[in-house]
């Protein structure tokens, strides 16, 4: 009968310790001058056996699908607290990639984007440039209904869209977003303040935190 999850988890935990650079570094300093009988025998006492590689391993086929995860419940556990009175989905999209859906979230009320991501606050030029496309896409959407772009914090997100970075910069790794700006405005905008500052009412931004305090301690990870 295999392990379970949670005891790969655990003797992964047994491995790291306290601090996983520190336990490495004494382990570093046991195998130094040691031969294989010497070394067979720490990672016996240690129990760095075939079944923590194992757990490593699949503990990381898991993890490779976890901001998968994390935005389909985070969605999820969004819903009740964005939902008014007579308000009902329409769409959804849980999913990863290019799932044939305009929007995460849309509503008869409705269109929304969800970015749950960690901002560090320095030069993030990839979450940068995906938080620009979903702002950029939910004002240009044909639609009357209300547009949404919902965060984890809405500081780092402001201070970019409020910035002087230029739109050639953040344009530059999407040739499809390049050429739908550049057909309805041409050169007229020639950084992301100058753009927001024009369009900055067309969509709410929102802070999901409230809501959703777990997402507080998620580890910094996501593009």
């Amino acid at each position: 009968m295999g392990r379970t999850l949670q005891q790969q988890i655990d003797q992964l935990k047994a491995f790291i310790g306290h601090d996983l650079g520190g336990s490495i570094a004494e382990i570093e300093r046991t195998v130094e001058g040691a031969d294989g009988t010497n070394i067979g025998s720490m990672l016996s006492k240690r129990d760095i056996d075939t079944k923590l590689l194992g757990a490593v391993a699949e503990i990381k086929r898991v993890s490779a699908q976890i901001d998968v995860a994390v935005h389909a419940i985070g969605i999820l556990r969004a819903l009740p607290h964005i939902l008014v009175d007579g308000e009902q989905v329409e769409s959804v999209s849980l999913g990863a990639g290019n799932t044939g859906k305009a929007f995460d979230l849309e509503t008869n009320l409705r269109v929304a984007e969800f970015k749950f991501i960690q901002w560090r606050g320095g030069a993030e030029s990839i979450r940068q440039n995906g938080i620009f496309k979903d702002f950029f896409d939910l004002v240009t959407a044909e639609t009357s209904k209300k547009r949404y772009l919902y965060l984890l914090g809405t500081n780092h997100a402001l201070k970019f869209f409020r910035g002087g970075r230029a739109l050639s910069s953040i344009l530059s790794k999407n040739q499809a977003t390049r050429d739908k700006f550049e057909s309805l405005y041409g050169d007229r905008y020639a950084t992301v303040n100058e753009f927001f500052a024009d369009h900055e009412h067309a969509v709410e931004i929102v802070d999901v935190l409230p809501w959703l305090p777990e997402l507080a301690r998620m580890p910094d990870r996501s593009p």
